[in-house]
């Protein structure tokens, strides 16, 4: 009789929703490995159909409490590509200030307090407090860092109010942006320590071939602009993204999974990124990810952790310029008169594109909405890397393939709440 293993994980807790994983196994070779998804529908894009565009922007910041400025970005550019406004740079330089603030409070929780301690061989945070009481406090002040700039330039940390189509509502003055500095210092010298830190993990030897698909802007690393880019050579603008993404039902999840037009899994994120854009890197980062021994191509999946702290590095050092260079703009918004059409956003939220596309009419109400967020289309290859995962700790207990599963989701942190010890795991011999 054929050996038969089945692995069910009843419910994933602790991730960004309700999921589930289940591998079947039969002589010692997986036959199926499916990871679901079966949180109820939110219906964003149904319930946006309707309201007003100028609503758009702080409705969809309530998709994810961590991301606000991803979704906030990506729907102010669909919204300011239908009415034709092109915002001055001042602007532009407190959108990319505040967005560098989402992503260290962002890198700095999922790096320490979630994904450290699987290399450390601590059950969670908890007990990484115990052991180092000192690593957790920095880790705290990093996102606290964070969360300062979003509430000095956005009102408040969680799903800020000063942000608006064309600008903000109101300009942060000039002194309350200058006060970061010296705190933004110290962050920067711990975001280059944290590399050296997480470097030095031993990771488990696995190289997947990607098809990356990131932003990439021709002066800066990309976060909150640019054009779209493969590693397999493709290059088009944002307008373009839905003629080469897609997304598909699978009956075993109720979100939605992306999938490249040319019918493979694409892979979006800081590996992504950083693959794809390493020359946009500062000189600093560069420096940190050299000497962590990272090269210009990174395609191990566990090393992910290393890959953030490498662009918290970067995001610190540009936050400090911002900062240092900011001066009030003359106006704190831009301004247009209504029109119907069609508009798409794109921005680089933590996890990897977020995309947006929506039709007004000539009054402003939104007829349609399209939102592609980076956990959905990242789905289909986190199930790729499952399986070599899994199929390569068969022959280990059950507790070593469940805490492997564990650790390849979380090199992708599909939220704040995938946290350590998520899988609920019952195997099923015949």
């Amino acid at each position: 009789m054929a050996d038969t293993r089945i692995i069910k994980v009843g419910a994933l807790a602790r991730v960004e929703g309700e999921g589930s994983l289940s591998i079947k196994v039969r002589d010692g070779h997986i036959k199926e490995l499916h990871f679901g998804i079966f949180e109820p529908p939110r219906f964003f894009e149904a319930f946006l159909k309707g309201r007003d565009f100028r609503e758009v922007p702080d409705i969809t910041a309530r998709i994810c409490g961590i991301c606000p400025i991803a979704y906030m970005l990506g729907a102010s550019q669909a919204m300011e590509d239908i009415l034709g406004v092109s915002v001055p740079k001042p602007i532009r330089d407190l959108r990319r200030l505040i967005y560098c603030g989402e992503w260290m409070e962002s890198h700095a929780l999922h790096v320490y307090m979630l994904h450290a301690p699987d290399f450390l061989g601590l059950a969670d945070a908890l007990e990484l407090a115990k052991v180092d009481r000192t690593l957790v406090e920095k880790a705290l002040r990093l996102k606290k860092m964070g969360n300062q700039i979003l509430e000095v330039i956005g009102g408040r940390a969680i799903h800020p109010v000063n942000l608006r189509i064309g600008g903000f509502f109101k300009s942060p003055r000039r002194d309350e942006v200058r006060a970061l500095e010296e705190e933004l210092k110290w962050a920067l010298e711990t975001s280059i320590a944290t590399v050296k830190l997480v470097g030095g993990f031993e990771f488990p030897d696995i190289q997947q071939d990607y098809n990356f698909m990131a932003l990439r802007h021709p002066d800066e690393y990309a976060i909150h602009e640019g054009r779209l880019v493969t590693s397999s050579g493709l290059g088009f603008p944002v307008a373009q993204f839905l003629d080469h993404v897609d997304e598909e039902h699978v009956p075993w999840s109720n979100a939605l999974h992306g999938f490249a037009r040319d019918g493979s899994a694409h892979h979006v994120g800081p590996l992504a990124r950083y693959n794809l854009n390493y020359d946009r890197l500062g000189a600093t980062a560069q420096a940190a990810a050299n000497a962590a021994g990272l090269g210009a191509v990174v395609r191990n999946p566990f090393q992910s952790i290393v890959v953030r702290a490498v662009e918290l590095v970067q995001v610190c050092e540009d936050a400090l310029a911002l900062v240092r260079s900011y001066e009030e703009p003359d106006a704190p918004f831009v301004d247009a008169p209504l029109c119907a059409g069609e508009g798409h956003g794109c921005t680089e939220a933590p996890r990897g594109i977020c995309y947006h596309r929506y039709r007004m009419d000539q009054d402003g109400a939104v007829l349609d909405a399209r939102i592609v967020p980076p956990t959905a289309q990242n789905q289909k290859v986190m199930e790729l890397d499952l399986t070599k995962v899994v199929q390569a700790n068969l022959d280990q207990p059950d507790e070593v393939v469940k805490w492997r599963a564990e650790q390849a989701i979380r090199n992708y942190d599909p939220c704040i709440s995938c946290a350590t010890h998520f899988l609920r795991m019952d195997l099923d011999r015949e």
